[in-house]
């Protein structure tokens, strides 16, 4: 079938367009649904780099030290979060552990690195290997990155500790704060851009080749 890289179809209702040509900051939106069809994302993504790096050293350190030093009676105790999650496995709460270890853990870490492997700018010359797979494995880990709802059940745990004993955060419990920060900015941008800017880089070197033969 031929790639018509100057049509683009609306994603909730299959309608067809001409691509448009869009100005600095500019939207296109579907005249049927009202669906967001494409926007320019000027340097956006050249941007979005440093924030995947700066996420992936703060996703190191945050489970590299202890989260809190719980102090009580002269004794103390820390954990970091795959401690934590250890933990929970060994008192039987094997489906909890995975479940912290799979929102907390894993899903985050494979969008970005996905992330930090499609920005890279090799990779934005040609589609890499994989490509497609890649971009649907992070919209599908998306939705279950839930270190936000981690750090708010911290500081929940924590209010309440502290009327029972001395709490001192740890580094991770700042890395954990600015991470959540930075994952949010990283993950706000739709990764099917990633796609149209691949496509039209396609293109135009396609016809590029054209023309020079």
């Amino acid at each position: 079938m031929q790639k018509r890289p100057d049509l683009i179809v609306c994603e909730e209702c299959d309608a067809v367009y001409p691509r448009p040509v869009l100005g600095h900051g500019e939207v296109a939106y579907c005249l049927r649904c009202e669906a967001e069809l494409d926007r320019d994302t000027g340097r956006r993504l050249e941007r979005l780099l440093p924030l995947t790096v700066g996420a992936l050293i703060l996703f190191v350190v945050a489970n590299s030290f202890p989260i809190v030093t719980i102090e009580l009676q002269g004794l103390s105790s820390d954990t970091t979060l795959i401690g934590a999650v250890a933990a929970l496995a060994r008192d039987g709460m094997s489906e909890v552990a995975l479940l912290v270890m799979a929102t907390t853990l894993l899903f985050p870490l494979i969008q970005m690195l996905v992330l930090f492997y499609l920005l890279l700018p090799s990779s934005r010359l040609e589609r890499p290997p994989g490509f497609v797979f890649l971009l649907r494995m992070m919209q599908a880990a998306r939705p279950w990155g839930m270190i936000e709802v981690f750090m708010l059940g911290v500081l929940v745990a924590l209010i309440k500790l502290s009327n029972m004993a001395e709490v001192i955060p740890g580094p991770a419990l700042w890395s954990f704060g600015a991470l959540t920060v930075l994952l949010t900015a990283v993950v706000s941008f739709n990764p099917r851009y990633i796609w149209h800017i691949c496509e039209r880089k396609q293109a135009l070197r396609e016809a590029g080749e054209g023309h020079s033969s």
